[in-house]
């Protein structure tokens, strides 16, 4: 459908919409798939679907809820496609960085939770940016909120691990280089 067919109030809409959403539509596509060129697909794919149903919402939640939904059912339906079962990449998973915020320390959080597995990513993901309550997230994913609460328990856990142990490690590595400067300029405190 091309946007002449469209009427402009139509197109305003739609444009608003995407100004909207894109992203939010965007940033979970890319925490499902973890690469830039997925990612760029399925926000394609989202907004064309929304364009070609033009659903009709009572309250712009019900449109963001069918959004989120739309996004996750295309990443899933990525993952079990043939064709990319067949593919290898081209480059490694450095594109992780390739979304950015605002501090360098929501960067490094979105870093860390890009190791997570993709049903805890997608749930914190609802949780924290999206700000979707468990019984709201519960409703989107089909889920019960108790199962909701569970995974959130589970996915912050391990969050928590992940964090320890990258803590651990820059700790260790600082001392190790605090001896090695100490042994070299002949210092101690």
């Amino acid at each position: 459908m091309n946007p002449q067919s469209l009427p402009s109030n139509d197109c305003n809409c739609i444009e608003n919409v995407i100004k909207t959403y894109s992203n939010m539509v965007y940033r979970l596509a890319f925490s499902h798939t973890r690469n830039n060129s997925d990612a760029d697909d399925i926000f394609q794919e989202v907004f064309l679907r929304y364009i070609k149903n033009n659903p009709e919402f009572n309250e712009e939640e019900h449109r963001k809820a069918w959004l989120i939904r739309v996004t996750i059912n295309c990443c899933k339906k990525m993952y079990v496609s043939a064709w990319k079962n067949k593919i290898v990449p081209l480059e490694d998973n450095n594109s992780i960085h390739a979304v950015e915020f605002e501090s360098e320390e929501e960067n490094s959080l979105h870093y860390e939770l890009m190791k997570l597995p993709v049903k805890y990513r997608t749930i914190i993901h609802l949780f924290y940016y999206e700000n979707y309550s468990a019984e709201e997230i519960g409703n989107i994913l089909n889920q019960k909120p108790s199962a909701v609460r569970m995974t959130l328990t589970r996915a912050r856990r391990k969050l928590k691990e992940i964090l320890k142990e990258e803590d651990y490690n820059v700790y260790e590595e600082i001392s190790q280089h605090e001896r090695t400067d100490k042994s070299v300029t002949g210092t101690c405190e």
